[in-house]
């Protein structure tokens, strides 16, 4: 029955994982409304306002392997939530007496917002742990490859000699910000949500705040100072995080998917038999975990508009804008984990051809070396009439095929400035790295690994 790919059986492999399915999917986020009823319970007990052996046989019977699925599909229908049918199926597990007990003083927004919290705590902490690796292993590359020289490219064409270990600090940065935010986003986000059917709780009258704080304490939550059912900023800013997390991500998949190209071939995928083959080419190694990290990257990113637009809530209660929010925010966690999971093996697992960036940097016979020269002649004969020589220069070495070296032997302007041992050293591709490995330290240094 299922039609979104990322929920599928045989496609599901290549959307999400398993284990953030297990954290928001169905029956993740019925157990935690479970979850919820239950604290509710056994913190009105506490309070006095419960009979403790209703809120212990609340709390035994609150597992949603218990409960009546097609029965609770079939309330759902015909009320709009499931609350109302998974109250009544938990009253009749609980016990007649203990029936008479539960979702007191609460409203179905109070469940569901709450039960979404728990779920994305559980969503939060395998994306944050996978974070981590992310960032320990490209900064285990960016430390290796410090100095491995590779040409920098801009509009596809070599443009500057970079290093490797700079491109894997340039991917690893963002993600260092992205962990910051995210400690910065949780306390806004795990807050429990409490508030009665409009908010202000006064169907527990003046215990309606002692309930509040103690059904957060149960649920390990923190108390907001207004109910938010209406103010969906935080759950908003956790969907707009992961789009901004896999934006990053696409980056470095799309630097990657590049150089594995055959014509540049200097890193690739992690390679096992038969990953990225092809049914009919059997030399192909395609870049499927960099493929993919883009398709759910993209994914991810349509869903941040439809999350956003359901901010608009009417009143103290919306009409419309809150039912959305189902379809995307779920799906916008197994997304973003499974991009996550994809870079993660491809920063673990990635193979470096060193000596193929070599060959690559020395294509174009020392040209990438132009702006060096240049920069290198400027002080001795004005920079107008240095930009000249090199140029010329380069117009030689590609149109004779000798390196840029011999061209500008060639020009007494530049010997008569530059003797041929400051040519070899200038043109050499590893004198003109600037600040770059001052730049992966310092990332380096941020990682802390």
């Amino acid at each position: 029955m299922s039609v979104n790919p990322a929920d599928a059986t045989v496609w599901g492999v290549l959307y999400g994982t398993d284990a953030m399915r297990s954290a928001v999917g169905e029956m993740a986020l019925l157990q935690r409304m479970l979850d919820v009823e239950a604290a509710l319970a056994r913190a009105e007990a506490g309070l006095g306002i419960v009979p403790a052996e209703a809120a212990r046989a609340i709390t035994e019977a609150a597992r949603a392997d218990r409960l009546d699925l097609p029965k609770l599909a079939a309330a759902t229908r015909n009320t709009g939530y499931p609350v109302v049918g998974l109250v009544k199926q938990l009253g009749a597990l609980a016990g007649e007496e203990a029936a008479r007990w539960t979702h007191w003083g609460a409203t179905t927004q109070d469940i569901l917002d709450t039960a979404l919290v728990l779920a994305l705590r559980d969503a939060f902490a395998l994306i944050r742990r996978d974070l981590d690796a992310t960032i320990a292993a490209l900064a285990a590359r960016a430390r290796e490859h410090r100095d491995t020289v590779m040409a920098g490219r801009t509009h596809l064409q070599h443009a500057l000699p970079v290093t490797f270990g700079y491109k894997c600090a340039v991917w690893l940065a963002p993600l260092l910000n992205a962990r910051e935010t995210l400690d910065a986003l949780l306390p806004r986000l795990l807050r429990v949500q409490f508030g009665g059917a409009v908010g202000t709780l006064a169907s527990l009258g003046e215990q309606g705040p002692a309930v509040a704080e103690a059904l957060a304490k149960e649920l390990e939550l923190a108390v907001p100072e207004i109910p938010w059912h209406v103010a969906r900023d935080t759950v908003t800013e956790a969907v707009c995080w992961c789009g901004i997390l896999c934006g990053a991500l696409s980056k470095m998949a799309t630097d990657v998917m590049l150089l594995m190209q055959t014509e540049v071939a200097e890193v690739f995928e992690p390679h096992e038999a038969g990953r990225g083959g092809s049914s009919t080419m059997p030399q192909k190694r395609n870049p499927i975990a960099c493929e993919y990290v883009l398709a759910q990257a993209r994914g991810v990113h349509a869903l941040v508009p439809q999350v956003m637009s359901a901010m608009a809530l009417d009143h103290e209660r919306g009409t419309g804008p809150w039912q959305a929010e189902p379809l995307a925010i779920p799906q916008a966690m197994l997304l973003t984990h499974g991009a996550l999971d994809q870079a993660r093996q491809i920063a673990q697992g990635m193979t470096v051809d060193a000596a193929r960036m070599r060959r690559n940097l020395d294509a174009t016979g020392g040209a990438i070396m132009a702006e060096a020269v240049m920069m290198g002649l400027a002080p001795k004969l004005g920079r107008g009439a240095a930009h000249d020589a090199v140029h010329h220069a380069c117009d030689v070495a590609l149109e004779e095929r000798i390196p840029l070296a011999e061209a500008l032997s060639r020009d007494g302007r530049v010997t008569g400035e530059m003797p041929a041992g400051e040519i070899a050293r200038i043109t050499d591709p590893s004198s003109y790295l600037g600040s770059a490995g001052l730049f992966v330290d310092r990332v380096l240094a941020r990682a802390g690994v």
